[in-house]
């Protein structure tokens, strides 16, 4: 017997068709309402930069380039001008204190010098007359007073005898009248000559007062007058090394024209020009540090310049402890100047991205290798790192090298 096959509803072919449809539907739906749907971009892990945040020590600082300079320089100014007449020392010499460096002449100078050394001799020789003059006066009134109490010292004890004797009438009046007379008028004399003495007295004291202080002066102005003269020798003014310019013997030099300098060997500072908007943070006592021949060196500001010129202010620094060996005038220095205490804080490598984000945001990677972006807020910059605030903790990975090619893209898919 033929027995009668039923035919099947469900065939496999139907249920996979119809599963497959759920299935694209389903997927659908999720990606409608639950997919991520963030614009992404597709980039090459190689051409990037990918920095970890972490924490450590923050010190602000401003990179900047310094001149090394003598710790002191004098400089060498014509006093006098003139003609060089012999040069003796130099540019580069070794020199000692009062060593003398180049002889100028002057005639004119020399003739001037002369005429105010003989009118000053000539004060002086009157002063000291004037002197003798008053001297001799004082001499002369004491001795007037002198033979004055010579007189009365004979006519006193005569006038009192003859007295005694005229009251006993052993005497004429004639007589008695004639040395009371004498006494009596050297008595005034005696007074009146006292008086005069006096008088002079008090005017001399003032008077040899005001011709001392002359004469002191005019000896003054004497020896000033002579290392007038002296001036036309140039001298070192301290030990140290010679810089001059080319100078010839015959060159007119004028007053005041400047004919080099003369710098201590082997003590160094640094001038370093800075910018003015780091004025206000500058301050005697900040450190710098520099790197010479593959070594570190601190230096320490000394003093800051008042005077701002085309926007920038200059300092003096001194190396503190060991001052680098074989460095030179004029050389350059790169420094790293602090700014303020160090402090430990959330550090993030500096990098192109700043550029294109302001500091606002990065691309932070997560763990399925994707990079998305993030706000963040930083603070404080040095020339390795920013000081991070908001957004980000230790261990994150940041790419921090330059967004321009990214757009606006808000995840980054790395290959």
């Amino acid at each position: 017997m033929d027995k009668q096959i039923k035919k099947k509803n469900w065939t496999f072919k139907k249920i996979a068709t119809y599963g497959g449809g759920v299935l694209l539907v389903t997927l659908v739906i999720y990606q409608l309402g639950f997919g991520d749907r963030r614009s992404k971009l597709k980039i090459d892990k190689e051409k990037i930069t990918i920095s970890t945040v972490s924490r450590g020590v923050f010190q602000e600082f401003i990179p900047n380039t310094g001149t090394v300079e003598p710790s002191r320089t004098v400089y060498l100014d014509a006093i006098e001008g003139g003609n060089i007449k012999r040069m003796v020392a130099e540019s580069g010499a070794m020199l000692k204190k009062g060593d003398v460096i180049m002889e100028l002449t002057n005639l004119n100078r020399e003739l001037s010098v002369l005429q105010q050394e003989a009118q000053l001799n000539e004060s002086i020789n009157r002063t000291r007359d004037t002197r003798l003059g008053i001297t001799r006066n004082d001499l002369e009134q004491r001795q007037t007073l002198a033979l004055i109490d010579n007189q009365l010292a004979i006519l006193e004890p005569q006038y009192k005898r003859q007295k005694q004797l005229f009251e006993k009438k052993l005497i004429s009046k004639q007589d008695f009248e004639r040395t009371e007379a004498d006494y009596k008028y050297n008595l005034e004399r005696r007074k009146i000559t006292y008086e005069v003495y006096k008088n002079d007295s008090i005017d001399r004291i003032r008077q040899l007062r005001e011709i001392s202080v002359a004469e002191k002066r005019m000896s003054l102005n004497l020896e000033g007058v002579g290392k007038i003269l002296d001036n036309l020798v140039i001298r070192a003014p301290i030990d140290g090394q010679l810089s001059r310019p080319q100078l010839e013997v015959g060159q007119a030099i004028n007053t005041g024209q400047r004919l080099g300098q003369i710098d201590i060997v082997g003590s160094y500072k640094v001038r370093v020009p800075i910018d003015e908007l780091y004025l206000p943070r500058i301050t005697q006592g900040l450190h710098a540090t520099t790197n010479f021949n593959n070594k570190d060196y601190e230096l320490e500001i000394t003093y800051i310049y008042p005077t701002i010129s085309g926007g920038r202010f200059e300092v003096d620094m001194k190396f503190v402890g060991e001052t680098p060996s074989g460095i030179r005038r004029g050389q350059s220095l790169r420094l790293r100047i602090e700014l303020g205490l160090s402090s430990e804080e959330l550090l993030l490598p500096v990098g192109g991205f700043y550029k294109d984000t302001g500091g606002n945001w990065v691309y932070v990677l997560e763990e399925d290798g994707k990079a998305v972006k993030r706000n963040i807020r930083l603070g404080r910059k040095n020339t390795e790192h920013f000081e991070v605030l908001e957004g980000l903790k230790p261990g994150d990975r940041v790419i921090t090298s330059s967004y321009e090619n990214f757009g606006d893209n808000e995840v980054l898919v790395l290959n």
